[in-house]
């Protein structure tokens, strides 16, 4: 069966677009999820919303429980999971405003749970594919029927927070061949591949990182970006849920391979 968890709401609670609503409360061998589950359907496709930061955005990068928010939708069946995050950009032809469809991820966060198996199994996980392919080039096809400014590939460095970069570190950054720049992506797309769920995410640029010596981001500026696009998220993500038929993906396999 065929069920999309969606990390980060994006407006997609509203009544009018998510029937059949139920708000669903769980605890985890790793602690509670950041929200509470809202489950429905959107058209004919079974979803569940979840807010990585907390409905009222309280939770900073470092103390998101990642483990239990992926393990959350795993115990309500997701077999997929779209996620949405604000990166910065760290290449000039990368603007704000445009979506990314990363397929690579550099992390480098250091005080986060990265895996479920770090106690009772030996797990050597494969990761140099770690996005779903199938699912991602369903999103980019998509953006491009909608005529949505974006980028079908794309490597985002992911840092532990909550401060933002220095501009030696920006730099380095991108000699590093990281295309943008954000502090939520790792080890959430890990711990999915994990759980065999595929995933795919949805990077908004809202600034360029401070390499470019423009007027240094603000938390501000990045939510006004994102508020500005969130009308184009709800809309690729509403168009893309039917296009969502395979069950039989790589992502599916690949933990059963990796158990020592």
């Amino acid at each position: 069966m065929i069920k999309i968890g969606i990390i980060g709401g994006s407006g997609l609670d509203n009544p009018n677009i998510l029937k059949q609503q139920e708000e669903i409360q769980l605890d985890t061998p790793y602690g509670k999820p950041s929200s509470d589950l809202l489950t429905g359907k959107i058209n004919n496709t079974e979803v569940v919303i979840l807010s990585r930061h907390g409905k009222n955005h309280s939770i900073t990068p470092t103390n998101v429980l990642f483990r239990a928010n992926i393990y959350s939708l795993k115990k309500l069946n997701c077999s997929h999971i779209i996620a949405t995050t604000a990166v910065g950009s760290l290449k000039e032809e990368i603007k704000p405003g445009d979506f990314v469809f990363i397929d690579q991820f550099i992390d480098r966060t250091t005080k986060r749970n990265s895996t479920f198996f770090d106690n009772d199994k030996v797990v050597h996980f494969p990761c140099s594919e770690p996005f779903c392919p199938d699912l991602r080039n369903l999103l980019a096809e998509t953006a491009s029927e909608l005529n949505f400014s974006h980028h079908k590939k794309g490597v985002v460095i992911t840092i532990e927070g909550p401060r933002f970069s220095t501009r030696a570190e920006s730099n380095l950054f991108r000699q590093w061949g990281a295309d943008v720049i954000n502090m939520s992506t790792a080890p959430e797309v890990n711990l999915a591949g994990e759980t065999g769920i595929c995933y795919a995410s949805i990077a908004t640029v809202t600034d360029f990182d401070c390499w470019t010596e423009r007027k240094p981001v603000t938390f501000e500026e990045i939510m006004r970006v994102m508020s500005k696009n969130a009308k184009k998220v709800k809309e690729l993500i509403i168009k893309t849920l039917p296009k969502i038929k395979k069950l039989d993906c790589i992502c599916k396999t690949k933990i059963s391979e990796s158990i020592i």
